[in-house]
């Protein structure tokens, strides 16, 4: 196996877990918190494609799908643009709805087609290079992306829990 087919494996699982979580559920469902300042998983799932969106983004050199496709003005949350959630108050979680779930796949869907056009042809070489000298050590590509990885599948645990937790009778404990 290359690496970039084993690359492409790992984000096609984190795509997996996204159109998992989001089948079929309400506008209700994917704003639902399962406690206060809990995330919620529409937040969730646009965290998963910012994050993957900024990073691939910076390492290949392109502009973020999040702007160059519209999707920051189609979704209107009045965020910055380079805003990924990261650290993200329970007032700005709060301000990742009235997206529907379609929308939200669909803005992944195609952060996704952007990495795997970018993974195609990487080389076990390419890995060892550093992108960020911010760190100690310096962050390589191989890094970079090993960590998109991981953030991404646990946040779509997290995703996961909160749908399970959704349930028959939804998080206020009334019958659906």
């Amino acid at each position: 196996m290359e690496i970039d087919e084993l690359l492409t494996d790992a984000f096609g699982r984190v795509l997996e877990g996204v159109e998992s979580v989001l089948d079929g559920l309400s506008q209700e469902d994917l704003e639902a918190r399962p406690g206060p300042g809990a995330n919620t998983i529409a937040w969730l799932v646009w965290h998963i494609a910012r994050v993957q969106d900024d990073h691939v983004s910076d390492v290949a050199g392109h502009e973020q799908t999040w702007t160059s496709g519209g999707w920051e003005e189609r979704f209107g949350l009045g965020l910055p643009p380079g805003d990924t959630g990261y650290g993200h108050t329970p007032e700005q979680v709060a301000k990742v709805s009235g997206i529907p779930g379609a929308d939200l796949l669909a803005y992944y869907g195609a952060v996704h087609a952007r990495t795997l056009d970018y993974l195609a042809g990487l080389t076990a070489a390419d890995l060892d290079r550093v992108v960020d000298v911010n760190w100690t050590p310096h962050v390589t590509l191989g890094v970079r992306l090993v960590s998109v990885v991981d953030d991404n599948q646990q946040h779509n645990g997290q995703a996961a829990y909160v749908r399970g937790l959704l349930g028959a009778e939804g998080l206020s404990g009334e019958s659906r």
